[in-house]
């Protein structure tokens, strides 16, 4: 068996592969250089990051992530507008893919090709980046078996990456900074508290889950509370296991809007807990972006660059999903009743 069979259709099939990359990412890339792993199970991961001024750094980052799962090969996209409104010229491309090169190469890991395309839509145009003349069309990117495979999974794509990012941008200054006062008159949390203050906090988070699902209102009152909860670690790790459980779509509203509007540094724990359910139902692009917020608000997060690696070198959903088997232990010391590991909805 050809040691490349696995990827044959991938790698036979440029068109194919770029129109597959909006499924792989989440949205429609554009200005954009895409690395994207393989190994004997298929499809890795896919990397993003925007043409820039410091492309080359960005680059040779993006390849020592994508080295570090031990993939056996990789194939790189640069997505630049047609004619005058490129970015770059071809140079630029080689030189960049030379520089993906040199550190997969260190690595044991083959950068089968790089091409370069206009648009990633039906009928965009894609060349090979070193001058080997293979050309060619793109596939239709809606009719990509991946994106059949996101829509039956529940996944939203977008046509662009402002749109994704939009569900986790703060919303409303104003009403952030009078919760940084609610908080802060508060003055709750922290793990020296009762076990049975950790246990009611808990509780308040499913309560208010809850009223959010049925479309009722969440109070700022009960904001700054959950805010303050979050400042406890017994009560953060057992959230976790919320995430995986039977409620967990109610769970990820909660944790969206928290994002929207809790001030820093509250603002990170919930962006974490979104990228955290939206990382263990498969939604990595959610999980992505949220993270990339968390880190921006508290770049020494520990769970978020924890779950920042593991998303950006194709750590499977199922096993990020055991972490959360912390918080079920810490909700029976605190005497909560969570719903079972693993039950979703669906």
């Amino acid at each position: 068996m050809d040691t490349y069979d696995a990827y044959r259709p991938w790698l036979d099939h440029p068109g194919t592969l770029i129109a597959a990359l909006p499924a792989m990412l989440g949205f429609v890339p554009e200005q954009s250089m895409v690395l994207v792993t393989m190994d004997r199970n298929g499809l890795g991961c896919a990397m993003r990051a925007d043409l820039s001024d410091d492309a080359a750094s960005t680059a040779r980052q993006m390849a020592e992530v994508a080295a570090s799962s031990g993939p056996d090969l990789a194939v790189l996209v640069f997505v630049d507008g047609a004619g005058a409104s490129c970015r770059m010229c071809n140079d630029d491309y080689r030189l960049l893919a030379d520089e993906v090169t040199a550190v997969l190469d260190a690595h044991g890991v083959v950068l089968w090709a790089g091409h370069v395309v206009d648009r990633i839509a039906d009928g965009g145009r894609w060349h090979c980046v070193d001058g080997c003349g293979h050309s060619g069309v793109v596939d239709d990117p809606a009719a990509s078996p991946l994106a059949a495979a996101a829509v039956l999974d529940g996944r939203r794509l977008y046509r662009r990456r402002d749109e994704l990012v939009e569900i986790v941008a703060a919303t409303d200054a104003d009403r952030a900074r009078g919760l940084a006062d609610l908080i802060g008159q508060a003055g709750h949390g922290g793990g020296d508290r009762p076990a049975a203050a950790a246990r009611r906090d808990v509780e308040h988070v499913i309560a208010a889950a809850a009223a959010l699902a049925e479309g009722e209102t969440v109070t700022d009152g009960d904001v700054a509370r959950i805010a303050c909860a979050l400042t406890d670690p017994r009560v953060r790790d057992t959230l976790y296991a919320l995430c995986v459980g039977r409620t967990s779509d109610q769970v990820e509203a909660l944790w969206s809007m928290l994002a929207r509007v809790l001030p820093v540094p509250w603002r990170s724990e919930a962006l974490v807990l979104l990228a955290f359910t939206a990382y263990t139902r498969g939604d990595g692009p959610l999980a992505g972006v949220s993270l990339e917020a968390a880190l921006q608000a508290n770049p020494d997060h520990r769970m978020a660059r924890l779950l920042d690696q593991a998303l950006q070198t194709g750590m499977r959903p199922e096993r990020i999903r055991e972490l959360a088997r912390t918080g079920y232990r810490m909700a029976k010391r605190i005497g909560v009743e969570l719903p079972p590991f693993g039950l979703r909805a669906c």
